[in-house]
């Protein structure tokens, strides 16, 4: 079973793939794994020249600032980027899952701020989104990243297409009232009893 950890930047998505691994379930961080593929992919590097920018890699290392400014304000830039990395990444994806498989960790989550443009959301089993107000998640990305309030608004705008509505998923609120602990276990036990279902033919 895989299960999509979604929601949009400052959601607070990577506290609960921190939770998850601390009770012992293996999860794939998209955007980390992004990194080392395009890092060391020569393929990558000059399809980011080509259709990003001339100088989006220089001497073989990527220019993310640049990258970034050009496609948090262009959105066909951003979705030819996603489009670039997305096969590489799903492959890489589809390998880690056997891996644990055939470890035994039958129950496995995926971490990704694009389910909808990835197409990711039709490859997994359940769909968690992680949910805060808009102006709790600035002041996160502000804290974290220390980018202006207009920077995180242009990211924020650049996910406004990853809306989940009309696709099923169960949202998580990690705001400042709400313990995120007691969720997640809630939904560990209804995962386990969907995965005993299946595995008995329900």
């Amino acid at each position: 079973m895989l299960i999509a950890i979604a929601g949009g930047i400052g959601s607070g998505k990577s506290v609960v793939s921190r939770i998850l691994r601390v009770l012992g379930y293996p999860v794939y961080d998209c955007d980390t794994q992004a990194r080392i593929i395009m890092d060391g992919d020569q393929a990558i590097h000059s399809r980011l020249c080509s259709d990003i920018h001339p100088q989006a890699v220089v001497k073989g290392v990527i220019d993310r600032p640049l990258i970034s400014s050009i496609v948090f304000n262009d959105s066909d830039a951003l979705l030819r980027l996603n489009a670039i990395v997305h096969t590489a990444v799903t492959a890489d994806l589809r390998s880690w899952s056997e891996t644990n498989a055939a470890a035994g960790r039958l129950m496995q989550f995926v971490e990704t701020a694009i389910p909808v443009q990835s197409g990711l959301y039709r490859q997994v089993d359940a769909i968690w989104q992680v949910v805060a107000t808009e102006k709790l998640r600035i002041r996160r990305v502000q804290i974290r990243n220390g980018l202006t309030e207009r920077q995180v608004r242009d990211r924020m705008d650049s996910q406004r297409g990853e809306s989940l509505a009309g696709i099923p998923h169960i949202d998580i609120h990690n705001d400042t009232d709400t313990p995120l602990l007691p969720q997640i276990h809630r939904l560990l036990d209804s995962m386990e009893v969907r995965k005993r279902a299946r595995k008995n033919g329900i």
